[in-house]
């Protein structure tokens, strides 16, 4: 595999794998690719129950009809369905925008619904929004934040993400939005960030704001489930505990798509294949769920590509402005247009976490950089890159399906655990010239069903999750 070409990051935010592709240091014995929730073999459950530190993570949802009831609605109602949601009923106003990637302009009338203040467990230096919404053709949301520093001080409502499903004639591109400051804080791509945590000044509380656009006139209207943010305020630190083996032994049965067949193909979104680590990871654990895409939504791709829902998820993450497919909260987003699957961005805060949620059938999708040298078998190194972790071995090790692998078949590999916790967890780490660069710290996707099993949903509010 090539060098894909640098591009600008988000605390080590998915890039393409920037080195060579060796062979897997273990392959799976069957290459099968159930689309439903299945496994491989058992957990073997602790002796005692883990202790569990104080979390360096505060992730807050608002979900329920409970939820929706408590925040200050604006010409938003209540969503029929059974997955409580709220919907543009009375539009209060029109908002001309020209879109910066077409050049297209157009009034498109809204209606706002704004979250009661969240006080964070854990003032924060940083913090990642993400959102579950049905956006039909001719509709779009934007999410923005609104915080409150230590010092007393506010933040400007900062937009976090201007989103729609789709990319036809009647909508928008979906985009970050740059440039946005205050001298305290700053908007990179996804991610909101104190600019000097040396200083002392955090984040203490925050809205969201979520705009619900629509063609003037219009009877269609989007349609939001899920609206949460994840706040950290993590340490420096290059090194990170080693966590003991507990709930191990147990592998998921997750479709494997390699990224790099399709090295070449729809250049336009990302210069194609080598740099879709995120889509590729998404689609996984979306079909590992059962759902895919239609053979009419396919239609677009040609015919000779293989595993066409890879293309698939790659145009339909595209940041317009990040002029990549590694927007964490886009990838989300994309996963929850499929069928009664919700989805989130956060941070873990270690491989027993993920050991907790692969024990109750939940894959976790992980951001993580690192050289060639740290991670034995992987054949590369990278500026960024998504994986998805499937199970562990009986001795602990984790089981990841890598998609910067040469072809399918090679994308099952089984990786060291010490060295996978610490570059996922790290948020320090050296480049190959010695230069201290920024790690992901835990960052994941955590996609699942909107009604998941009991244990599922134990295993979830244990990790601040609902």
């Amino acid at each position: 595999m090539t060098s894909s070409a640098p591009r600008r990051t988000v605390l080590a935010a998915a890039l393409a794998a920037a080195a060579g592709v060796a062979a897997p240091s273990a392959q799976a014995a069957d290459a099968s690719r159930s689309t439903a929730a299945g496994t491989a073999a058992p957990a073997r459950t602790p002796d005692a129950p883990a202790r569990r530190p104080k979390s360096l993570v505060d992730y807050h949802a608002w979900t329920t009809t409970a939820d929706w009831a408590r925040g200050r609605a604006r010409g938003t109602a209540p969503a029929p369905g059974a997955r409580p949601g709220i919907r543009l009923a009375h539009p209060t106003g029109t908002f001309d925008y020209r879109d910066p990637h077409t050049g297209r302009s157009a009034t498109w009338e809204y209606a706002t619904w704004t979250s009661p203040v969240h006080r964070l467990a854990v003032p924060a230096t940083e913090v990642v929004a993400s959102w579950n919404a049905h956006t039909p053709p001719g509709t779009w949301i934007a999410v923005e934040l609104c915080g409150t520093y230590t010092d007393g001080g506010r933040t400007p409502w900062y937009v976090m993400g201007r989103w729609t499903a789709g990319d036809g004639e009647a909508d928008i591109r979906r985009t970050s939005v740059d440039g946005q400051k205050d001298g305290k804080s700053s908007i990179s791509t996804d991610t909101f960030a104190i600019d000097t945590p040396a200083s002392g000044l955090r984040l203490t509380s925050y809205e969201l704001r979520v705009s619900l656009y629509r063609r003037p006139g219009g009877g269609v209207t989007p349609t939001v489930w899920r609206l949460g943010a994840m706040g950290s305020d993590l340490p420096d630190r290059f090194e990170v505990p080693a966590s003991t083996p507990r709930l191990v032994g147990r592998e998921l049965t997750v479709p494997r798509y390699s990224q790099e067949i399709h090295k070449g193909q729809y250049p336009e979104y990302d210069n194609g294949g080598e740099a879709w680590c995120s889509p590729t990871s998404s689609q996984m654990i979306i079909e590992y769920w059962g759902r895919k895409p239609t053979r009419q939504q396919l239609s677009w791709v040609n015919p000779d590509y293989a595993d066409p829902q890879v293309c698939h998820a790659a145009r339909y993450t595209f940041d317009y402005q990040y002029e990549g497919c590694g927007n964490w909260p886009f990838n989300a987003a994309y996963a929850a247009t499929y069928r009664d699957l919700q989805s989130l961005v956060t941070r873990l805060s270690s491989l027993t976490d993920a050991e907790r949620l692969i024990h109750a059938g939940i894959p976790v999708i992980t951001s993580q950089s690192f050289l060639k040298t740290e991670l034995d078998g992987a054949g590369y190194g990278t500026a960024g890159h998504l994986m998805t972790i499937v199970g562990f071995t009986k001795d602990g090790d984790v089981i990841a399906n890598d998609p910067a692998s040469p072809n399918d078949a090679a994308v099952r590999r089984v990786y060291k655990r010490r060295q996978f916790e610490n570059i996922w967890l790290r948020t320090k780490r050296h480049d190959a010239n010695g230069q201290v660069r920024s790690g992901s710290g835990g960052v994941c996707y955590l996609y699942f069903p909107a009604k998941p099993a009991p244990t599922q949903h134990r295993v979830l509010a244990e990790l601040g999750i609902r």
